[in-house]
């Protein structure tokens, strides 16, 4: 009988053991549902704030912009002019680089093909084919990096001949561009005399940079490729430019008559944002480069620092 009883104690004490971590776990999930509701509640505070800052930079930049800033945790946006179509000028290289990659995957490009650099494919603006000896060899996989990583206009005009317009335009409607084309060939001064250009869009060069973040373009391994060129960037200028230096971000610039541009992911100990920035000015450059990068600290101030839980002072960029 003695033994029932204790037995009986034993089990009655692990009852009241087991209740006690269930009602534990429970609370501490309760505690912790409600700490994730407090700190979405200070990011929604604190979009609705950015948004406004970005409404008072836009109005006095001495041009015309078009935006798109998305939170990619919480799919917000802050959009200005997203459908307005700007001169793409080098940001249709990141529509180009995923073309060039489908065309691998469907065996229309060979990435290891060697390519000879010729005299007649040399032409002017950024990148460093133009002052490379004709006869020189670059495989498919190296031009493609050229384009992307310093911009170079000789890498892109070889990838264009390589597929053909109509086959870059296609892919480009394919993969849900709805206003960007490829008219001609880039530093193209005769055609665009002329009035041929090429254009795109905030909302759709912030399509391609979701497709790329989202591993679905075309799958995980061609869009873990397409990021790890966007973070090799070279010219960082205006997105990155006044950011701390260990913040990644994954970017394509844009710089030609009347125009400068910048998109890209930014990634964050918060979280990651998208930033695209179009602008169209007769100012200088150097006013369009200041615009984007103080869109992109304000974008890293207001939302990610300074109403976030847990984060140093240190952390806040100060920039004039």
């Amino acid at each position: 009988m003695g033994r029932q009883r204790i037995t009986t104690v034993v089990l009655l004490l692990i009852l009241v053991a087991v209740g006690t971590f269930a009602s534990m776990r429970l609370y501490d999930n309760v505690v912790q549902l409600q700490k994730k509701r407090v700190l979405l509640e200070k990011k929604r505070q604190s979009w609705l704030a950015l948004s406004q800052v970005i409404q008072k930079e836009t109005s006095s930049f001495p041009g015309y912009a078009g935006l798109i800033i998305k939170d990619l945790d919480n799919n917000w946006r802050i959009r200005l002019n997203q459908d307005q179509m700007f001169p793409s000028a080098s940001l249709v290289k990141i529509p180009i680089m995923a073309a060039c990659f489908n065309a691998a995957s469907q065996g229309k490009l060979d990435l290891a093909e060697v390519v000879v650099l010729r005299g007649a494919d040399k032409v002017g603006g950024s990148g460093k084919l133009k002052a490379m000896t004709a006869g020189s060899s670059w495989t498919v996989e190296q031009l493609i990096e050229l384009m992307v990583t310093q911009s170079d206009n000789t890498a892109a005009n070889i990838l264009i001949d390589r597929l053909g317009f109509d086959y870059l335009n296609g892919y480009f409607k394919q993969i849900g561009l709805t206003h960007t084309n490829l008219s001609r060939k880039m530093m193209d001064f005769r055609y665009r005399g002329q009035g041929v250009e090429n254009y795109t869009t905030a909302a759709d060069i912030t399509h391609v940079l979701e497709l790329i973040y989202q591993r679905r373009f075309p799958d995980p391994r061609v869009s873990e490729q397409c990021l790890a060129l966007l973070k090799s960037q070279k010219v960082n200028d205006r997105i990155p430019a006044k950011l701390p230096p260990d913040v990644v971000v994954a970017h394509k610039t844009g710089l030609e008559r009347f125009v400068c541009h910048d998109a890209g992911i930014v990634f964050t100990r918060q979280g990651d944002y998208l930033i695209c920035v179009l602008t169209r000015s007769k100012g200088s450059f150097k006013q369009a480069k200041d615009f984007i990068a103080r869109i992109a600290a304000h974008t890293y101030n207001e939302y990610y620092l300074l109403n976030l839980a847990g984060m140093k002072g240190g952390d806040y960029v100060r920039f004039k």
